[in-house]
């Protein structure tokens, strides 16, 4: 009989023994592997999304997979306003946002993105982007409970509508353009005569094809990811302002992590940028041809005469956006 129960203690320890092997390894076999939830409202060939998978793959290179990043995209946890709010409480622990957008109601110094014509070319952008001003930007999160990392590239923005070709400003007169949930964005509009109405990034597809709105804004490279071309006929190349795409975690997560797995995640942002920034630049001729094999009639603008329509937008976001950010802007080189 002790004999039996002898054995029969052993078969139960042998039992838990795998039983708790099981289940100390994570759903990949990974054991004690930190994951981190990264959130966007791209699809899976957005901009946020290319910089997104290459962040993973730098980030659980160079931890040796002790972090792991989820990605969420299309939105599935929320609109860019909702992600924010989420990553602020710590329930998503990152995401990446244009800058202009819902983050500048948070920040509102990142009304500045919305500035039509402050930077004259890429060069600039990047100059002030990787430099002391774009730090600075990025530790105005640190008040919002969040750690802002670096900037990934969403690009120059261009006009886009289903009505009519633009030329000049006067071409947008009256047209309901999609706008960004950002003060800067209404005046921007307002300057050039149109309606500016707000919608959310994850349904301006439905709003452009049900015609709650007329035309939109946003970089080449969106305007191809997100299939726009099928509810747009016209493309102005416009490039009236810059977006950074903002990539930020939750200050608490951030500050959990040891040091040499902070060290490893801001390499990982740093790597990205460089790499989406060229694979953007190589992609930009092929989304060219891409909209004009799919019907749609691209113009290039007088930008000068939108510029002038639009130079005094800055005023109007004069109480979001300081004169001495502006000036630092235009003087950077």
């Amino acid at each position: 009989m002790r004999m039996k129960k002898t054995i029969l203690f052993s078969i139960f320890t042998v039992l838990l023994l795998v039983l708790a092997a099981c289940g100390s390894d994570s759903s990949d076999g990974d054991s004690g592997a930190t994951t981190l939830k990264l959130a966007h409202s791209g699809s899976e060939t957005h901009q946020y999304h290319i910089a997104a998978k290459k962040f993973k793959e730098l980030v659980e290179k160079k931890t040796d997979g002790e972090v792991k990043i989820e990605i969420h995209p299309n939105a599935t946890l929320g609109s860019e306003g909702d992600v924010i709010e989420q990553v602020m409480g710590g329930s998503v622990d990152m995401t990446t946002v244009a800058a202009d957008s819902a983050l500048a109601n948070t920040i509102p110094e990142m009304n500045v993105f919305g500035i039509p014509y402050l930077f004259k070319d890429r060069e600039h952008v990047y100059g002030v982007l990787d430099g002391e001003i774009g730090d600075d930007l990025l530790a105005l999160a640190k008040d919002q409970s969040m750690k802002g990392l670096g900037y990934w590239e969403v690009g120059f923005r261009h006009l886009t509508n289903n009505k009519k070709e633009i030329m000049t400003p006067e071409d947008v007169e009256g047209l309901k353009i999609r706008v960004q949930p950002a003060p800067v964005w209404e005046a921007h509009m307002k300057a050039l005569g149109a309606s500016p109405t707000p919608v959310a990034f994850n349904e301006l597809y439905s709003a452009l094809d049900q015609g709650v709105v007329d035309g939109q804004e946003n970089p080449l490279p969106t305007i191809n990811s997100m299939k726009f071309y099928e509810v747009q006929k016209y493309v102005a190349l416009t490039a009236h302002t810059y977006t950074p795409a903002v990539v930020l975690m939750n200050d608490g997560v951030w500050e959990g992590l040891s040091k040499e797995n902070q060290e490893a995640i801001q390499s990982a942002v740093e790597e990205t940028e460089t790499y989406q920034r060229d694979y953007l630049a190589d992609k930009e001729q092929e989304i060219i041809k891409t909209l004009k094999d799919n019907g749609v009639t691209i113009t290039e603008p007088d930008r000068e005469a939108f510029r002038e329509k639009t130079k005094d937008v800055k005023d109007a976001v004069s109480e979001e956006v300081p004169e001495d950010l502006v000036n630092r802007i235009k003087e950077a080189e």
